[in-house]
């Protein structure tokens, strides 16, 4: 691929890309909501495994049955956000592998008691870098994000997943932002602190 973001591109996936805690009173739609999604499945995943599952909160009665499992500082941000997208990953992603990757049986890579680890750490990996690209979409198509993992996954597993094989991993609060409550930027480390090329 030859063509690159321009820096307003990256500016605004990126550099001035913040996390937001206090909300405009603008509604985000569905249509929007599945924009997200359609544009976040692109990203790579292993075996195309595709392990994310979402679950979008945006209603008052579902922001109630999320509430009481919200650590008690996250409350406030996520009853007062548009949508909040609950990140899980599926357990038996792998029954899907026939249609999603069919290359191959890899289906017969995650069957059996013996591969159970392999299953779940390979859905909670590639589950998390799929959560990812869905803040990375949210933020290209003109969303802000506040991802969180202050809450009870248990709690937020038995009311939203309950009867399935999906299991939560982070929220995050999906709307348009504040500025004007925005913190100053903390710091990220330099090149030097985090990377090493060998």
């Amino acid at each position: 691929m030859s063509e690159i973001l321009h820096d307003s591109g990256l500016d605004l996936i990126f550099r001035e890309a913040r996390t937001h805690n206090s909300w405009k009173d603008e509604p985000v739609s569905d249509v929007m909501l599945q924009a997200v999604y359609d544009l976040a499945r692109y990203g790579a995943t292993s075996a195309n495994c595709s392990p994310m599952r979402v679950v979008f909160v945006k209603s008052p009665e579902a922001k109630e049955r999320l509430k009481p499992h919200l650590s008690e500082g996250n409350v406030e941000k996520t009853m007062s956000a548009p949508a909040t997208a609950i990140i899980g990953h599926d357990l038996e992603f792998h029954e899907h592998l026939p249609r999603l990757f069919p290359h191959t049986d890899a289906r017969a890579w995650f069957q059996g008691e013996e591969k159970t680890k392999h299953r779940e750490d390979t859905a909670f990996r590639n589950g998390t870098l799929q959560g990812a690209y869905l803040m990375i979409s949210a933020r290209a198509l003109g969303l802000d994000c506040g991802p969180m993992s202050g809450f009870d996954p248990a709690g937020v597993d038995r009311t939203f997943f309950a009867g399935t094989t999906v299991r939560s991993n982070f929220l995050c609060n999906l709307g348009y932002g504040d500025p004007s409550r925005l913190f100053p930027r903390s710091p990220r480390l330099e090149f030097d602190e985090a990377c090493e090329i060998v």
